[in-house]
């Protein structure tokens, strides 16, 4: 029997935590054989719901569960890397893909590493998306990009701040104004979607987050739940 090598025990990886985490991401993908037989779409319920409990931990949680939860979502890009290591037609592991990181972390702040001068976030905001953009220069519209997998209020508020840039989404605006003076109600599920869009277009333009905003109220109405229960 073959006998593998405990990343953990493995003096010189032991100075370095994220080599041992690579490591050991590795040898449970060599080894485990739930592990072997996952696919990067199988993955991705799991990234999805590491994220989320990020956000919690974030949000309502302690610095121990925040530095849990980030371990967990790590794991899920080790898990990811460690899968394309092992394809056959274009293979890259954690290296090629923290190579990346930084070669574009490095493109986007030239006022760190270059010559550039920023003095407030607004000019950040410039160097950084015009970075972007030269990096982009394949894309069509201000659209592409915009990942359509996301809560659909955090992509409604993504969609309106694109919008914006090419001066469209004026209306939904001016239509969540109106609606709030008159305080329409919805009569359909259409015009339930379009309700929801002119509040989020109001979030956006007072610079309030939807999706947190309807979490944090989400956790009032928990814990009334939870009161009504123990009463």
């Amino acid at each position: 029997m073959t006998e593998h090598p405990d990343p953990l025990r493995t003096d010189p990886l032991r100075t370095d935590p994220l080599r041992t985490a690579a490591e050991t991401m590795r040898a449970v993908r060599e080894r485990c054989v739930w592990s072997q037989q996952i696919t990067h779409r199988d993955l991705v319920p799991y990234l999805i719901e590491e994220s989320h409990e990020v956000i919690d931990a974030v949000e309502d949680g302690t610095r121990s569960d925040l530095r849990e939860e980030l371990g967990d979502l790590l794991w899920q890009v080790l898990f990811h890397a460690a899968i394309a290591a092992q394809d056959p037609d274009d293979p890259f592991d954690i290296d090629d893909v923290a190579r990346t990181l930084t070669e574009k972390m490095v493109r986007r702040h030239p006022h760190v590493f270059a010559g550039e001068v920023a003095n407030t976030p607004e000019e950040v905001l410039v160097h950084w998306n015009a970075a972007k953009a030269a990096e982009k220069r394949s894309r069509t519209s201000v659209l592409d990009g915009v990942p359509r997998g996301m809560p659909a209020l955090a992509l409604a508020q993504k969609v309106l701040g694109r919008a914006a840039r090419v001066g469209a989404g004026d209306d939904v605006a001016l239509a969540a104004h109106d609606a709030a003076e008159v305080g329409a109600a919805p009569e359909s599920e259409e015009e339930l979607g379009d309700l929801l869009l002119m509040l989020t277009a109001t979030a956006r333009e007072n610079g309030w987050d939807a999706e947190r905003a309807l979490r944090e109220r989400l956790r009032l109405l928990e814990a009334d739940v939870r009161t009504a229960e123990s009463g």
